[in-house]
């Protein structure tokens, strides 16, 4: 499968998809639970509500996000291959870290909700035909193809696992 074009998806993901190199976007999502779950089996339970700042997430949080995003363009991607025409909501991040309550769920919960949310995802992702992944559909008020939603859902983990390795000192 080809990678998405700019065109696929709006210019706040760019990030997200210059992440992602790999042609073979279902084995690069496939693989990547395993990541996550090591580096966050490298943190100690006592360094899990670490915050690098004040007002920053904590790292429970993080991974909660990560959950909530993967919910998120999985869904999207999902409506958008099967066709719908409405244009699907925007969500605010900090709302819905603030609404989660992850600092009250272990890492290791957290983990396990990402993978089950990702096989969800991938289920659905393995079954598409060539015309599913290049459907469009809006969401957050921008034009984005299934193809570029799955790059994102690779990208999104990937910006944070930076993030958890260069502020959160998580290794």
């Amino acid at each position: 499968m080809q990678r998405p074009t700019e065109t696929e998806y709006a210019p706040f993901y760019a990030g997200y998809v210059a992440l992602v190199p790999e042609t073979d976007i279902l084995a690069a999502l496939d693989s990547q639970v395993g990541e996550i779950r090591r580096l966050a089996g490298s943190v100690p339970a006592e360094r899990e509500g670490y915050r690098y700042a004040e007002g920053k997430w904590s790292i429970r949080q993080v991974l909660g996000h990560l959950v909530d995003g993967e919910r998120i363009f999985g869904y999207r991607a999902f409506c958008i291959s099967r066709g719908e025409q409405a244009a699907l909501p925007s969500f605010d991040e900090n709302e819905y870290v603030a609404g989660a309550r992850s600092d009250a769920t272990p890492l290791v919960e957290l983990v396990d909700e990402l993978a089950l949310v990702r096989r969800s995802n991938l289920v659905v992702l393995r079954r598409l035909v060539p015309a599913e992944w290049a459907r469009v559909g809006t969401a957050s008020g921008r034009s984005v193809s299934v193809r570029a939603l799955a790059w994102v859902m690779a990208g999104h983990p990937r910006h944070h696992l930076q993030v958890l390795r260069e502020r959160y000192g998580v290794s």
